[in-house]
């Protein structure tokens, strides 16, 4: 053998080692800047290795395991600024999670404001929860103790300026680590200009159209003309009228807007972005917007105490500007059996959103509602093209209910989602918004009659449209229980993989790849992706292959991991590797980032890092690192009966002849 042959089995031995090494390709360094006299900035720095990449804090939900930042809020030391801010990062949109997905390359900044309260030291404690990926692995979620120490008397005041992106250039980089100064270049950038003024227009047109349904409402299309007619007649000149219309509209929006700007102000502009991954935050929601739509159905109304309404009348008499704003603020409180629903539910979508969003959900909510009243002053003749006051008012309020309905549940899925509970699972949620638009539908052919809808006698063609496009709709979502993907509600119903089958309802036994016959679904097992019956318990996995005398193919995911769910779409849907994951081995499927708490009696203190062991994730993540030296997903082990390797192991590998050359060498071994 010559001394190239050699070296090219020493380098391949070499490779084969190392890629089945325990990865970690960040490395974490806390440190202290001083912004103002008693603000300071906990800075949190990421080096990333090459190739691989950290998630965001904001990932919408179904997505992979965001970053998230805790810190120790019991000491009385500090208070918690806003929530953590963090670089600009690159945005693409992800196939296989079909979402527009935010992370970070080479190096990732993290920063928390505090305010010193009595102390002369820092002393911080916190947590930080991260996951990262490459081209071929994503690690499971990995949790790093925070410490921030420093003596604010050696802090110089770093002067942060606002870049024409709206980023924060520190232009002077005097930080301080460990009580030690050291000066560091950093650029903290914000989210990206033209992303965020996209998503503030879409929002604002979302919320300008939520507030001409309110002004389509029962409680407030009657007072356009009775408002227009007061001011118009009430007024020396036509001018003045005008005038004072346009103001009482102003008025109006200034209103809605300081709503808006309270909101932001007292949940920060960055800590409504992380609420809206808050299970108590979606459970709320959820509760909040069923009572709105049970309201709007009939049920009850929301009113506001009566007194309220007359001292703001009474002040509306006072005549001038001020009578005006209150007169403003008394049709404010008389609509909001009405409007107090549609406000709700455009404060929730902003509160999701984070940053300004409720200002300007608010700004394009209120001038919806004020634009009419100025206009209609300005020209009068307009007025006698309104349709009459009537029975329509209600069914546009009875339309909504059922909007609000139907809204609700997705706030029910985010937090099933983020507990991965599996109560609400895809073919739940569509099953239950057919079951709403269905009778909405049958709601608008006049099929069902609610407590304050008038008799008809007929319905009118604009009804009768809407109600074949509501029926239409319901329909369109049918195929949705058997696998369909429903791209025109994507985003709405939990993700594809959140099912109770990969094909939907209806499929609880499972072909055997071919000959026509099903077979029953095992004890303890479950359908995984193309109907694998799985295992997600690695000793009742073995129990059962020594029971059918077939080998084990350990499959090491997470319900987050990139490509994971690309090695099942891409390389297991093949008809051969199919057929022999169906008929020749057992799949235990073992999630590492599976946050179901394991039961007290199993709890352990974790021998690699000390941290005690709560959950069925991080029991399996260790079991993969003591077993097989590797902390990295997808990892594909087969074993026999004893649970000794039949081959090497196999991960991400897009290779579809490859894949299966591996799984037909660990079956023939396994038959030796």
């Amino acid at each position: 053998m010559n001394v190239v042959s050699k070296l090219f089995i020493f380098l391949f031995l070499i490779g084969s080692v190392t890629n089945a090494q325990i990865h970690n390709p960040v490395t974490w360094d806390t440190s202290v800047e001083r912004i103002a006299e008693e603000e300071f900035n906990l800075v949190i720095t990421a080096e990333i290795e090459q190739g691989w990449h950290l998630y965001s804090q904001k990932v919408p939900d179904g997505g992979p395991i965001p970053t998230t930042i805790t810190i120790d809020t019991d000491n009385s030391a500090y208070e918690l600024l806003g929530s953590p801010e963090e670089g600009k990062g690159h945005e693409e949109y992800d196939n296989v999670f079909d979402m527009d997905i935010k992370y970070f390359e080479t190096k990732a900044i993290f920063k928390q404001k505090i305010k010193l309260l009595n102390s002369n030291t820092i002393d911080i404690k916190g947590v930080l929860e991260f996951m990262v990926c490459d081209d071929t692995n994503c690690l499971p979620p990995t949790e790093v103790d925070l410490v921030f120490k420093a003596d604010p008397a050696s802090l110089e005041i770093i002067q942060q300026t606002v870049t024409p992106d709206n980023s924060f250039l520190q232009t002077s980089d005097v930080i301080a680590e460990a009580g030690e100064k050291k000066v560091e270049k950093t650029e903290i950038t914000g989210t990206s200009k033209k992303e965020q003024k996209k998503s503030l227009w879409t929002l604002f047109i979302l919320s300008f159209f939520a507030g001409f349904a309110a002004l389509l409402t029962p409680c407030v299309f009657p007072m356009i003309p009775m408002t227009v007619s007061f001011f118009t007649k009430q007024s020396k000149t036509r001018a003045i009228g005008i005038r004072n219309a346009i103001l009482y509209g102003a008025s109006i929006v200034i209103l809605y807007v300081f709503l808006g700007t309270v909101v932001t102000y007292f949940f920060g502009a960055d800590s409504l972005n992380a609420l809206s991954t808050n299970v108590w935050f979606n459970l709320v929601f959820f509760l909040l917007l069923i009572v709105f739509a049970v309201s709007f159905l009939g049920a009850f109304e929301i009113t506001l105490p009566s007194s309220w309404g007359t001292k703001v009348d009474s002040q509306a008499d006072r005549g001038g500007l001020v009578g005006i704003f209150f007169m403003a603020l008394a049709l404010a409180i008389v609509s909001f059996s009405c409007t107090g629903p549609i406000v709700g539910t455009a404060l929730v979508a902003a509160a999701a959103q984070g940053g300004t969003a409720p200002i300007i959900s608010m700004l394009g909510f209120s001038l919806a509602i004020a634009l009419p009243f100025s206009l209609f002053a300005a020209f009068p003749g307009w007025m006698n093209s309104l349709p009459k006051s009537g029975g329509w008012l209600n069914t546009v309020k009875v339309f909504l209910g059922f909007l609000e309905l139907a809204l609700a549940f997705k706030f029910l899925s985010n937090a099933d989602l983020v507990l991965q509970g599996h109560w609400l699972e895809r073919e739940v949620f569509i099953a239950i918004w057919i079951t709403i638009f269905g009778a909405l539908a049958l709601y608008l052919f006049g099929k069902i009659k609610l407590p304050h809808d008038s008799d008809l006698s007929h319905i009118s063609v604009g009804r009768l449209s809407l109600g074949l496009v509501v029926m239409a709709f319901t329909i369109y979502m049918i195929p949705g229980l058997w696998g369909a993907p429903l791209k025109l509600i994507s985003g709405f119903p939990p993700p594809m993989h959140y099912s109770e089958s990969s094909y939907g309802v209806g499929y609880t036994k499972l072909s055997d790849g071919g000959s026509g016959g099903s077979i029953e679904i095992p004890e303890h097992a479950k359908l995984g992706p193309h109907d694998i019956v799985s295992f997600l318990d690695y000793e009742k996995g073995m129990a059962y292959a020594k029971k059918v005398n077939k080998p084990v193919m350990i499959d090491f995911t997470g319900h987050a991991c990139v490509n994971c769910r690309k090695m099942e779409e891409r390389v297991w849907s093949d008809s051969r590797v199919l057929q022999v994951l169906k008929n020749d081995i057992v799949l235990i499927s073992l999630y590492v980032d599976d946050k179901r708490k394991l039961p007290v009696e199993e709890q352990y203190t974790s021998g690699i890092n000390g941290k005690k062991v709560t959950t069925i994730g991080k029991k399996w993540s260790e079991f993969q690192i003591n077993k097989y030296k590797a902390n990295a997903q997808p990892y594909y082990v087969l074993l026999d009966h004893e649970g000794n390797n039949l081959n090497d192991y196999s991960a991400y590998n897009p290779n579809i002849e490859d894949y299966l050359a591996w799984l037909m060498e660990g079956i023939g071994n396994f038959k030796k």
